[in-house]
Order: C-alpha cells, then sequence, then structure tokens
C-alpha cells in the first residue's frame, strides 16, 4: 500500500507561519537574503543577514549557491538530522534551489530522500512528485 504523503505538502505560499512551523529557504553562504524565498524569510521570518545556513529566527537557511546539486546534499543532510532532533516543530521547505540558483524539481528532490520518512518535514508538491 502506498502512503499518502497530501497531509505534508508546503503551500505555495507561505505569509504566515503557526508558532511551531519553520520556514526553510535555499540561501547563498554569505546569508544575503536579498531576493526570493531568501528575502521572504529575512522580511518576515526572523532570517538574519550574514547567516546562509541553518536555523534562524522562525526559518531555516539551506544554502544552495555555492556549486553543483552535490555542494546542496550535506546542508540537506543536516537540515533532516536538526529536523528530527525538533519533532515538535513543523518545517514547510520551499523549492530550494528551484528559483535564482537554477536548479530543477528533478535536480532537488533527490536531495530529501531521507527526509520521506520525517512526518516533522513538508515538501513542495513539486518534489513530492519527483520522490514518491
Amino acid at each position: 500500500m502506498e502512503k499518502d504523503y497530501s497531509n505534508r505538502i508546503t503551500p505555495e505560499y507561505i505569509t504566515s507561519l503557526k508558532p511551531n512551523e519553520i520556514f526553510v529557504f535555499g540561501s547563498n553562504l554569505a546569508g544575503m537574503h536579498g531576493g526570493g524565498a531568501a528575502r521572504t524569510a529575512r522580511l518576515y521570518f526572523g532570517a538574519v543577514l550574514g547567516n546562509g545556513d541553518g536555523p534562524q529566527g522562525q526559518s531555516y537557511a539551506i544554502p544552495t549557491m555555492q556549486g553543483g546539486v552535490e555542494t546542496i546534499q550535506p546542508y540537506v543532510d543536516k537540515f533532516v538530522s536538526y529536523a528530527k532532533a525538533h519533532p515538535e516543530q513543523t518545517f514547510l521547505v520551499t523549492p530550494i534551489g528551484c528559483g535564482i540558483a537554477g536548479f530543477t524539481p528533478d535536480d532537488i528532490a533527490p536531495l530529501f530522500e531521507k527526509a520521506v520518512d520525517v512526518e516533522n518535514i513538508h515538501l513542495p508538491q513539486s518534489l513530492w512528485e519527483e520522490l514518491v
């Protein structure tokens, strides 16, 4: 029987968060947060200029601008471990790397294979379509 992930789809547009929700966005290592979801994280969810990796405010940065897709994997693995250690929080992953960084969902989805069974990680529909 195929598992149903429909209750773990990140909303397409996130304009507010519940107290236990975390906005997960693609960043650059310098933490500039100037455009796309990174800018949203900075303006609304506590992302800190100069911090391009990890938890900050009600957000979590995953660097996506430093090279090929293989350079993102260690940061996604770190994020998945963090989410597992914080089951009281719900992590709403945006389509990281699929905007300014120029990757596609089929590039990024395999990076999140370890997240499929982590109940508090929600992924965009575009990533679920590649994963399951």
